[in-house]
């Protein structure tokens, strides 16, 4: 029996169908296979003799979420606390130092938490901040405008490229130059001058909507960028394989083989939530940027009173050493001071002079932290209105987020799923160590007290009964005087009054 064209094309889709649907599945299992090989090595990985978290070690490895804050963090505390000799080299850019590095005790950079192979682990602490994954999306597309909007004073994308090339050439930090801005950027850079080429052809443009997050004509609307190849490489879910340690920028060679199959598989995204909820577990640090005043309070103490009690202690012991002490000393200091006026914030050397000096305390050191970071905000603010007055009516505030679309804080939500849960546990983590760390200052409150109480009492117990009575009779003396002249003060008032 012969079969017409359109039973034959039938048949043709059926078998397709069923070879696609056979290598879906092959592939489905390939990546559950994939991704639970992963998650047991990780498993595996996380037992190291570093078991006590809340100690700090000899390096600290800033796991820096971008727009979580950790700028504010980094400045305000960590630059604070730590001279620029033990910084390690080019933190913030791609990793090139050797951990093995004596005077390396601080690592702040936005690469993942593959990089702790690289590590000393047992002599490693990390600690975090995490965000609300709606905030912290908002935040990326914000922050990826404003920064490609500064090229648009360029004549082209050409001449911008050119600059941006200029300016990479030198011995500083670009921001194309970090991770996940050195692939946003660019992108989003791309897409301005092509929207502002385009306006140029139509010449007079109307915009109708002042909603900066959908004004098609001036920038990408949220809801397109939301949905790009780039945005589900790199943005979305990106806390969780930013510290599952599986990013697009990841020093593991089966990252992004493990990312792709959980993007394309949702129901496999669980593994890697729970290894990123365990390594949150083992942070010396879990900082919320919601919980602004608080987060800084508890890093405050559980952070900064260690790295201070370390400076005492160095002090103390190279106090005892009298071979060149004063002048390593002196070469340290003024080397840190050199670069920091250089770079226009000489107080932060001043600071850093305090701390080593061993005069700094937690208090003084959340003094130090609002003074800084009210003049970081300040200018970090006249930054961005600059930026933006580039592609006005567009511009950002807190305001301007309530515009934004109750379907698309869904989609955030939807496509940020693993985030979100990562989020409820960090949250968790934040409330533990809080009342840990107030319970403990309570504790430290109350033994004060007593102490004083108790050497009051020393006091008195030491002295002889005719020394205890001139102590009396002096002190009901001198609160007969205070009586006497609150009384006379009082009737001076009520005789002025009777005057009037």
């Amino acid at each position: 029996m012969q079969m017409n064209p359109i039973s034959k094309l039938a048949l043709g889709l059926i078998l397709l169908g069923s070879v696609l649907a056979s290598f879906a599945e092959l592939d489905s299992g390939h990546c559950e296979r994939v991704v639970k090989k992963w998650a047991d090595t990780s498993s595996s990985r996380e037992e190291h003799p570093n078991k006590d978290k809340r100690s700090l070690q000899d390096l600290l490895f800033f796991l820096h979420v971008p727009r979580t804050g950790g700028r504010t963090y980094f400045h305000c505390f960590l630059r604070k606390l730590y001279d620029n000799s033990e910084e390690c080299p080019r933190s913030y850019d791609k990793l090139h130092f050797d951990p093995r590095k004596e005077k390396c005790k601080l690592l702040a950079t936005h690469d993942d938490y593959s990089l702790m192979a690289k590590l000393p682990r047992e002599r490693t602490s990390v600690m975090t901040i995490v965000r609300d994954p709606v905030a912290r999306v908002l935040s990326t597309y914000e922050f990826s405008v404003e920064v490609a909007a500064r090229f648009l004073v360029h004549p082209n994308l050409t001449s911008a490229r050119r600059m941006s090339g200029r300016i990479r050439k030198g011995n500083v930090i670009s921001t194309l130059d970090i991770w996940p801005w050195k692939y946003l950027v660019p992108w989003m850079r791309e897409d301005l001058f092509a929207r502002r080429d385009a306006r140029k052809v139509k010449g007079v443009v109307i915009i109708e909507d002042d909603n900066p997050y959908d004004m098609e004509e001036m920038l990408m609307p949220l809801h397109k960028y939301l949905d790009t190849p780039t945005a589900h490489d790199i943005i979305h879910n990106g806390a969780t394989f930013q510290i599952a340690g599986l990013t697009n920028n990841s020093h593991l060679s089966e990252a992004h083989e493990v990312r792709h199959c959980v993007q394309k598989y949702k129901s496999l995204g669980e593994p890697i939530l729970q290894v990123a909820k365990r390594r949150l577990d083992s942070m010396l640090y879990v900082g919320l940027t919601e919980e602004h005043r608080e987060s800084a309070s508890l890093f405050a103490n559980v952070v900064g009173s260690q790295v201070l009690s370390q400076f005492v202690t160095s002090n103390a012991t190279a106090k005892t050493k009298t071979t060149n002490s004063e002048a390593s000393v002196t070469v340290s200091g003024s080397g840190s001071d050199k670069i920091e006026i250089q770079n226009g914030t000489s107080e932060v050397a001043s600071n850093k002079i305090e701390a080593k000096s061993g005069n700094m305390t937690v208090k003084s050191l959340m003094e130090v932290y609002e003074g800084c970071i009210t003049h970081l905000r300040k200018s970090q603010g006249t930054r961005r209105v600059n930026s933006l007055k580039r592609i006005a009516p567009a511009n950002f505030t807190r305001g301007t987020r309530a515009r934004v679309p109750n379907e698309v804080i869904q989609q955030i939500k939807s496509l940020n799923n693993l985030d979100v849960e990562l989020y409820k546990y960090a949250k968790e983590i934040f409330a533990k160590e809080h009342e840990l760390v107030s319970k403990k200052m309570e504790s430290t409150s109350k033994r004060s007290i007593g102490d004083l109480q108790n050497e009051l009492m020393s006091v008195f117990g030491e002295m002889d009964d005719e020394k205890l009575w001139k102590f009396v009779s002096v002190a009901l003396m001198l609160l007969l005087l205070f009586l006497l002249f609150l009384f006379l003060n009082a009737r001076r008032r009520r005789t002025s009054k009777v005057k009037i």
